[in-house]
């Protein structure tokens, strides 16, 4: 549904026409009567289930104003677009941090929320400390948490980000150019050597990097070996929860 805003602002004018003082921001309490009998509609119910998908647009990216704060407290997450993430050519521009899923507990395993929980605290740790950074004032060592953030930096980065030839519907094939030089078993080799070369394995670099990984050999296109790659990424993957 597009948008939400919309359908607040027209509630609006109905309301403000018919006499209804406005209470919040401009917005008479009937809008958020009206929104939630809207947004509501969609769930499981003995009868089906609905999905719905609403966009909301907020004025100068304050999240806290009324449509938007009233949407957040109905629906079982938010997925928020940031416009800065956008002008560095981040896309999809999906602020982590800012962004929730209610649902994600029911549809997801162990494992998936924790490194979940590791990727979101490494960026935030990194927000925290993002001006130190960038002047140069901080200094290598006096923070783990922050050093391991550093360090993962570019890997959440990549792996947040969408390539375009893996975009929903696209069937473009890259050019060979665009293709990755290093085959698939060489690539393998070094992620497990340099994983293997450190003192504690690292759970979420090792995600990320075979995240990677499995982009680039879909790239590729089909095996044309035995299918022993397969094998050797199971072995890997299996390896580091042994440690």
């Amino acid at each position: 549904m597009d948008s939400v805003t919309r359908l607040a602002m027209a509630q609006r004018e109905i309301a403000l026409g018919a006499g209804e003082p406005p209470a919040l921001r401009g917005y008479p309490p009937s809008v958020f009567a009206y929104l939630a009998r809207i947004l509501e509609r969609a769930g499981n119910t003995d009868r089906g289930t609905i999905t719905g998908f609403y966009t909301v647009l907020v004025e100068g990216d304050d999240l806290s104003e009324p449509v938007a704060d009233s949407v957040r407290s109905i629906l079982d997450g938010h997925i928020v677009l940031s416009r800065l993430l956008a002008e560095r050519n981040h896309y999809p521009a999906i602020d982590v941090l800012a962004s929730v899923s209610r649902v994600m507990p029911a549809v997801t395993g162990e494992r998936h929320r924790r490194l979940a929980a590791a990727l979101r605290a490494a960026l935030a740790v990194y927000e925290e400390s993002r001006d130190l950074i960038e002047v140069g004032a901080y200094a290598a060592g006096s923070n783990p948490d922050v050093d391991r953030a550093i360090a993962l930096r570019p890997a959440i980065l990549a792996f947040l980000q969408q390539r375009p030839e893996r975009a929903l519907g696209s069937r473009r094939r890259p050019s060979p150019a665009s293709r990755p030089p290093a085959s698939w078993r060489s690539r393998m080799s070094a992620v497990r050597s340099a994983t293997a070369s450190a003192a504690t394995g690292d759970r979420l670099a090792v995600v990320l990097r075979l995240r990677r990984l499995d982009e680039d050999r879909a790239r590729l296109g089909p095996r044309r070996g035995p299918g022993r790659e397969a094998d050797a990424r199971e072995r890997f993957v299996r390896a580091p929860a042994r440690a």
